[in-house]
C-alpha cells in the first residue's frame, strides 16, 4: 500500500482514538471538502444502533458538510459495512474510503465507494 497522505493519515489517527476512547468495535473519520474533520465510533444502544461511518456521516451532514473528500474505518473487520458504505455513497459517491485495522495500517482501500 503506497504511504498514506497526511490527511489521510490524520483520520486514522482521529478513527483510532474515537473506538479507543469508547472500546467501541468501529471509529471512524470523514474530511468534508471543506477540510473540515468528524469521528465518530459506533452506537450500540437499545434504541440505536449506527455503523461508526454512520454516525460520521451524520456529523457532517448536521454540520451542514456539501460533501465528503474521504472516510476511514478502523476495525477488526475485513470489510465495510453496505450501510456504511451507502452512507458515503448518498454524499459523495467519489470519496474516497480506506479500512485500516487498530493498529492503523491500511487493510483495503477504494478510491470511489460508487460501485
Amino acid at each position: 500500500m503506497p504511504e498514506l497522505d497526511p490527511e489521510d493519515a490524520k483520520l486514522v489517527i482521529l478513527a483510532r482514538g474515537a473506538r479507543g476512547r469508547t472500546g467501541a468495535a468501529e471509529g471512524a473519520a470523514v474530511r468534508d471538502t471543506d477540510g473540515r474533520t468528524y469521528a465518530a465510533s459506533t452506537v450500540t444502544i437499545p434504541s440505536l444502533r449506527l455503523t461508526a461511518l454512520q454516525v460520521a456521516v451524520a456529523a457532517a451532514v448536521s454540520a451542514g458538510a456539501p460533501a465528503l473528500e474521504a472516510a476511514v474505518v478502523v476495525s477488526q473487520s475485513t470489510g465495510v459495512d453496505p450501510d456504511s458504505l451507502a452512507a458515503v455513497r448518498d454524499l459523495s459517491p467519489n470519496a474516497h474510503l480506506l479500512l485500516a485495522n487498530p493498529a492503523g495500517d491500511i487493510t483495503w482501500a477504494s478510491h470511489d465507494v460508487s460501485a
